[in-house]
């Protein structure tokens, strides 16, 4: 990676606002890129609107809903309703990026239709859900109104930067969730539909990575700095549901979401596409940042070896009970 290295690199000079005007001509671009590749889709097409059903209260011929109706598997289940609650704070999630890039410009063309390719994603997850039956519609809609009630408030609200580096991360853990979800949701319905929410996702991604590496040839020391501490702290934006701890360790089991794969398959993509580790020409608070990046690393995936002992243990008996009975 080439750094400019005409231009002043020390975070007293490079903030927020001028982080902004600099990195202007980038979004434009990045912006013409992805509506160049981006494909409109329509959510309508993707639903299964002839299993559907009317629910009961209104509708003398309402069926209650019931487990045996879904056609996705127990995990599906979690996962589904942990992703579709995650698009459901949209609203919040606008309202940070708005604040934190504007709404003018380049950027705030950006944002809005980033806003606007979300949205459908949303549609689209809830228009299947209650059309298959897939969930119990009444706990959804619970669950719904207590998350959003809560608000969201990102980990990374108090830096542009910090949120550059964040969503780089978040789209692909994001667009890994949802493929996931698909895969082992045990309907082939379900899984096209995830399918087309991950390839937006992925240029999500690919647009804040390329954003991110922008940052990095402008200012290196506290883009390093922000990358280490978002890689550090991160959290999936849904950590707020009302039992996320349970559902992310009901889907870190079912191998739709854990350690092992936020290490492979999302962290480990855009540091090693970025060149981060092997970056050079840092100062002394880049290379620090750098080193403690490199240090954490290593112990998430000493980590996800410990997980992937424990799983394949848990498989193993579970597999010698099925062969018993």
């Amino acid at each position: 990676m080439t750094i400019a290295s005409s231009r002043l690199d020390s975070p007293s000079v490079w903030t927020d606002t001028r982080l902004l005007y600099a990195l202007e001509e980038v979004v434009e671009r990045e912006l013409n890129r992805h509506l160049q590749v981006a494909k409109d889709w329509m959510p309508h097409e993707y639903v299964p609107w002839s299993d559907g059903r009317n629910f009961p209260a209104f509708f003398d011929d309402g069926q209650e809903w019931a487990k045996d109706q879904s056609k996705v598997t127990d995990i599906g289940r979690t996962a589904l309703v942990v992703n579709l609650l995650t698009e459901d704070n949209l609203p919040s999630y606008h309202h940070e990026i708005a604040s934190l890039f504007g709404r003018d410009g380049a950027w705030g063309t950006w944002v809005h239709r980033w806003t606007a390719e979300e949205g459908r994603h949303g549609i689209v997850m809830r228009d299947y859900l209650l059309a298959s039956r897939a969930v119990d519609p009444d706990q959804l809609e619970r669950f719904r109104m207590a998350h959003m009630s809560e608000g969201f408030e990102s980990d990374n609200r108090h830096s542009m930067l910090h949120s550059i580096a964040y969503v780089a991360f978040q789209e692909l853990a994001t667009r890994i969730s949802h493929r996931n979800t698909g895969h082992q949701s045990g309907d082939p319905v379900c899984d096209r539909m995830l399918a087309r929410i991950a390839t937006d996702e992925n240029l999500h991604m690919v647009f804040y990575r390329n954003l991110l590496q922008a940052a990095f040839e402008l200012a290196p020391d506290p883009t390093m700095q922000a990358v280490r501490d978002v890689v550090v702290g991160f959290r999936m934006p849904g950590h707020g549901i009302p039992g996320f701890e349970r559902a992310a360790a009901q889907m870190a089991i079912g191998e739709v979401y854990n350690l092992r794969i936020h290490h492979d398959d999302v962290l480990q993509p855009v540091l090693r596409y970025l060149k981060v580790l092997q970056l050079d020409g840092l100062g002394p608070e880049g290379r620090r940042a750098q080193e403690e990046l490199a240090l954490f690393m290593g112990g998430l995936d000493a980590e996800a070896g410990r997980f992937d002992e424990k799983l394949a243990a848990r498989k193993a008996r579970m597999a010698a009970r099925d062969a018993g009975r």
